[in-house]
C-alpha cells in the first residue's frame, strides 16, 4: 500500500510525514521546501501478531508495511507547470491512495500561501489541479482513439466513454465520484487518472482544538468530502510529531492523557485499508509470525501467490481458522481437535484475520 501524502505547502505534510516515519524529512517555513519526494516505510500496528508471537515464540515476526510519500505542496496552476508541478502530479501518479492534508488551524507565525485559511478554497485548489491534469490526459486519449475508431467501430464505445468521464471532470467532479460497469472500469483503471484515486482528507488541527468537539474549519471539510464521497479524518500534525519520540509505554500514557484510544497514525492506517478494500491474512509458526496485505475478495491460490508464485501454481488446499477461534482455543492442536481448522479449496474467499496454512504441490 502506498499512500501519498499532498496539499498546499506549509499545511502540515512534511511535518505529519516526520511523526509517521521519524524519516527526519526537511521543514521549513516557506513554500517548495519538499521538492524530491521524501519516502518512508513504517509496519501496519497489528496487536494480533503481538499475541500470536506469545503462542508460538517464533524466531521473526514480520508485521505488513506501508509506504508514505511525502509529496511537495502544490499550488494553483501546479498542472500548467507553475511551481514545478508536472513533477508533483508524476509523483502522485504512481500512488494507490492520496491523503490530502489541509490546514484546520489559525497561526500568524506559518505563512499561509494564499495568506488565509479556507479548507474548501484549499482543497478546491488541490483538486482543481488534480481535474486538469486528467483532462489534459484525458483529451490526448480521445483523439488518439478517434483515430484507431477510423479502422475499427469497436472503439465508439470507448469514446462514449472517455467523453462522459471530460464532462464530468468539467463539471469539477472526480471520477472516483462517478459510477462505471465492470467493463467500463477496467478501461478506467487503464487510464490511470489522479481523480480517480482514493482520496482521504486528513483535517490538520493545532493542539488546544485537540479537546474541542467543535472546529468550523473541519466542518467545512467535512462537507466537501461528504459530498464526494470521502473519508476524512482529523489529526494534529504537531502531537503526532511528539508521540513518534515515545516508546510504547510513554506513547500509551501520552495518548491516555490527551483522551485517545490510538495515534492519528494508526487512524490513517486503518483508514487506507477501508478506501483501497484491503485487509490481512496471517501465517503463524515458529520461523516466522507474519501479516500479508491482500484485497477484499481475493481466492486462497492468489493469497498463497502473495508468499511465494509456487504456492499459487501448485495450490492444493488452505487449511483456515479465525484469528479469533486460535486465540480462543490458545493453540493449534486444541483448535483443531475442536474442529475448527477448516480446509478450504480454490474457491474460498479470504477473510480479514484468517490464519492459514497453504498445502501445494512444488
Amino acid at each position: 500500500m502506498k499512500l501519498g501524502i499532498v496539499g498546499l505547502p506549509n499545511v502540515g505534510k512534511s511535518t505529519l510525514f516526520n511523526a509517521i516515519t521519524k524519516a527526519g524529512a526537511e521543514i521549513a517555513n516557506y513554500p517548495f521546501c519538499t521538492i524530491e519526494p521524501n519516502v518512508g516505510i513504517v509496519p501496519v500496528p497489528d496487536k494480533r501478531l503481538d499475541r500470536l508471537a506469545e503462542m508460538y515464540n517464533p524466531a521473526k515476526v514480520t508485521p505488513a508495511i506501508v509506504e508514505f510519500v511525502d509529496i511537495a505542496g502544490l499550488v494553483k496552476g501546479a498542472s500548467r507547470g507553475e511551481g514545478l508541478g508536472n513533477k508533483f502530479l508524476s509523483n502522485i501518479r504512481e500512488v494507490d491512495a492520496i491523503v490530502h492534508v489541509v490546514r484546520c488551524f489559525d497561526d500568524s507565525n506559518i505563512v499561509h500561501v494564499d495568506g488565509s485559511v479556507s479548507p474548501s478554497r484549499d482543497a478546491e485548489t488541490i483538486n482543481l489541479e488534480l481535474i486538469f491534469a486528467d483532462l489534459e490526459m484525458l483529451e490526448r486519449r480521445i483523439e488518439k482513439t478517434r483515430k484507431m475508431l477510423k479502422g475499427d467501430k469497436k472503439y465508439l464505445s470507448e469514446i462514449e466513454l472517455y467523453e462522459r468521464i471530460k464532462e464530468s471532470l468539467e463539471a469539477g467532479t472526480p471520477v472516483r465520484a462517478m459510477t462505471f460497469s465492470e467493463d467500463e472500469k477496467q478501461l478506467v483503471d487503464h487510464l490511470f487518472l489522479l481523480t480517480s484515486k482514493p482520496v482521504l482528507y486528513a483535517a490538520n488541527i493545532s493542539e488546544g482544538d485537540l479537546q474541542s468537539s467543535k472546529n468550523a474549519y473541519v466542518e467545512e471539510l467535512r462537507r466537501i468530502a461528504d459530498k464526494e464521497g470521502a473519508e476524512i479524518m482529523v489529526i494534529c500534525a504537531k502531537i503526532e510529531e511528539e508521540i513518534a519520540q515515545l516508546e510504547d509505554d510513554e506513547k500509551k500514557l501520552f495518548l491516555a492523557e490527551l483522551g485517545l484510544e490510538e495515534s492519528g497514525l494508526d487512524k490513517m492506517i486503518q483508514a487506507g485499508y477501508r478506501i483501497l478494500g484491503l485487509i490481512s491474512f496471517l501465517t503463524a509458526g515458529q520461523p516466522e509470525v507474519r501479516a500479508w496485505t491482500i484485497k477484499r475478495g481475493t481466492k486462497a491460490p492468489q493469497a498463497a501467490g502473495k508468499i511465494h508464485s509456487d504456492m499459487e501454481r501448485g495450490f492444493i488446499r488452505a487449511e483456515v481458522i479465525s484469528y479469533d477461534d486460535l486465540t480462543e482455543c490458545g493453540s493449534y492442536a486444541a483448535a483443531r481437535e475442536k474442529g475448527l481448522v477448516r480446509s478450504e479449496g480454490k474457491d474460498y474467499i479470504m477473510q480479514d484475520g484468517d490464519v492459514v496454512l497453504f498445502r501445494f504441490n512444488v
